[in-house]
């Protein structure tokens, strides 16, 4: 209850958001700046000409009631759109208004995340006896490499069938490298890291943020910690007026009358960014200060071709120092007499933070 409005908040994109159910019928899609302090401060040290943050797409897609993998609601729709997604933001209402409908017509958090876990349980049954009747007849060819394929596949499924057929999650069972990427193609709902968004009011935000959360908060905590799963707390009607302000010292302002250092949809940002796996490193100088995003584990060339394919093709080395360092030196020159500055090579594994100077054969 209340995901439009954040949406909205987040993205700075209309999304309908009316008191009633299944107000989203179509998917809004929204880019949304990351909102990163070291990006800032580089901006400060390097007074570049323009200055471009990394994105995260977010999409508001139609709500899910009992009964959506078997189409109750707009359950078909839902479900067709959220394979799409790499991480689901499920938004929990955790506040009490009479003036607001809710599908259940209850204050219920922990049964309004169960429903949804079921719900999307099922959804993967049915697609699991699909793919495991497609695996068993691929036994019976003749191609071996398609029957070994297939033996990779049912042993993948045998493993996830009976933590679905409990209520659990695809992602909470081990898999071997290659039982995962037989198992692709399926893409389960339930394997998608998950992220759970308390939707709060004003009063409930203060109470958090002074450090005493609410029931309703901490149910959804709770589960969050039970399944190693994130939630973020985020008051949908202040992000919403929040967003609104653009004098930076005015949203300040507004930020501290609820005791908050920062925007819950900044973190609410950043937790989708961990859980896809993303990391940040950054280009710096006059003409321009960038965040770029790359994946966990990538080396050098491979950040490299984020920038221009041709970077990456002809690499032939990175200057690269922290973050930290330009913070507190200020400026390349003072990193460098420091002997903070590194060249680094092709098996270099880029860390988040880095501020990287590719050199390359054109």
């Amino acid at each position: 209850m209340g995901k439009s409005t954040i949406f909205s908040a987040l993205t700075a994109s209309p999304a309908e958001a009316a008191n009633y159910p299944f107000c989203t019928i179509n998917p809004n899609i929204g880019i949304v700046a990351m909102s990163d302090s070291r990006l800032d401060a580089l901006t400060e040290i390097f007074h570049p000409r323009r200055t471009i943050p990394a994105n995260v797409e977010f999409v508001d897609i139609a709500g899910l009631v009992k009964g959506a993998s078997k189409g109750e609601g707009l359950g078909n729709q839902f479900l067709s759109h959220i394979r799409e997604t790499s991480v689901i933001a499920q938004v929990v209402r955790c506040f009490d208004d009479p003036d607001i409908i809710h599908v259940a017509n209850k204050i219920d958090p922990a049964s309004d995340m169960e429903i949804i876990a079921i719900e999307l349980v099922l959804a993967d049954l049915e697609t699991l006896a699909k793919r495991k009747e497609r695996a068993e007849r691929s036994l019976k060819a003749q191609a071996k490499p398609e029957q070994k394929l297939a033996e990779i596949t049912l042993s993948a499924l045998h493993k996830i069938e009976p933590a679905l057929e409990n209520g659990k999650a695809a992602r909470s069972v081990s898999l071997a490298g290659d039982e995962k990427n037989a198992v692709y193609d399926c893409h389960f709902i339930t394997m998608k890291p998950q992220l759970y968004v308390c939707n709060v009011d004003e009063e409930g935000m203060r109470s958090f943020s002074s450090g005493a959360a609410n029931a309703y908060i901490q149910t959804v905590v709770k589960r969050a910690e039970e399944e190693g799963a994130e939630a973020v707390v985020i008051c949908g009607k202040f992000e919403s007026e929040l967003a609104g302000i653009d004098d930076p010292e005015e949203r300040q302002a507004f930020l501290e009358e609820l005791g908050l250092q920062e925007s819950g949809l900044s973190a609410l940002t950043r937790a989708a960014y961990r859980l896809l796996g993303l990391r940040t490193f950054f280009t710096a100088g006059a003409d321009e200060c960038r965040a770029w995003t790359i994946r966990a584990g990538d080396t050098a060339p491979k950040a490299a071709g984020v920038i221009h394919s041709d970077f990456e093709k002809g690499f032939i080395k990175a200057e690269v120092y922290s973050y930290e360092d330009i913070a507190r030196y200020r400026t390349e020159s003072k990193i460098k007499e420091a002997g903070k500055c590194r060249v680094e090579g092709k098996e270099y594994v880029v860390r988040d933070g880095d501020v990287i100077f590719f050199k390359f054969n054109a």
